[in-house]
């Protein structure tokens, strides 16, 4: 996959400046991923959280800059180590590891308890993708109990397989935080002028679209004229459409957010009858 998506060249040359790891025949992690395992065995604990969706191949929002390693809450680690990691003291039971690292469930799991929302949603969506179960996922959250279990339902019920990518899943995320709305991903869209869309997240009610405006998808001018158009098919059949960049969808939600609430309110406006005349 890596050679159909670059060349047997670029690969060659990621493995040599060390930004991809071979790992056995066939098989390539990101530095992360690889430093995590080995730490894990030298703590004799066990990659957990971000560092475990790595390894299981989802896609997140943030890679982080040191190795998640869960270890036993009566273990000692010196402070050396331990400055090389980011822990997490938990007791695991043989049943929710696979080799050194929590199994799926568990990882989704902990990502629902201990990461930010936005984060955990990015994490969800893509195991979803790569065929985890919802059923699975909203019954591990609903049997967990104490802290963070309520956070890890959230994103159990807002997890969705539809989402494209992290992008998407995060500006959702902050969709999600706007009161009056109320978004679902890749919704298809039919009217006049021959529209047919599937935009990112979008409102049917209020007929508001928010798109994740990648650089990279705008590539060439034809790529540039396909979203041109469908941008100005979906305006002229009645929806609001709101495109974000990258940038300001992981580094601004707070604006990202303002812009979508201002838009929420005229149209929520719009839809309330006038109050009767006395």
């Amino acid at each position: 996959m890596l050679v159909r998506l670059t060349s047997r060249r670029a690969l060659d040359d990621a493995i040599d400046a060390g930004q991809v790891v071979r790992i056995a025949r066939g098989r390539y992690a990101v530095p992360e991923v690889h430093a995590g395992t080995e730490l894990a065995l030298k703590v004799a604990g066990h990659v957990c959280l971000v560092s475990t969706a790595l390894a299981h191949g989802w896609k997140v929002k943030l890679t982080p800059g040191r190795p998640q390693i869960a270890v036993p809450k009566d273990r000692r680690i010196d402070g050396t180590t331990k400055a090389r990691m980011v822990l997490s003291w938990i007791d695991l039971s043989d049943d929710q590891i696979e080799g050194l690292a929590t199994d799926a469930a568990t990882t989704l799991e902990m990502c629902g308890r201990r990461m930010p929302f936005d984060e955990a949603l990015a994490i969800a969506d893509s195991a979803l993708r790569d065929g985890f179960r919802v059923e699975r996922l909203r019954a591990v959250a609903e049997a967990a109990k104490g802290p963070g279990s309520a956070r890890l339902r959230r994103v159990a019920a807002h997890a969705d397989r539809r989402a494209a990518n992290p992008f998407e899943s995060v500006l959702r995320a902050i969709a999600l935080e706007v009161p009056g709305l109320q978004v679902e991903p890749q919704v298809r869209l039919r009217g006049r002028l021959a529209l047919d869309a599937r935009p990112d997240p979008a409102d049917r009610r209020l007929r508001i679209v928010l798109e994740a405006d990648s650089f990279e998808w705008h590539g060439d001018r034809a790529a540039l004229r396909r979203d041109a158009r469908r941008y100005d098919l979906l305006v002229a059949n009645g929806w609001a459409v709101l495109r974000f960049s990258w940038e300001d969808v992981m580094h601004q939600p707070e604006w990202v957010r303002s812009v979508i609430q201002a838009v929420v309110d005229e149209r929520t406006e719009q839809l309330t009858p006038p109050a009767a005349l006395v």
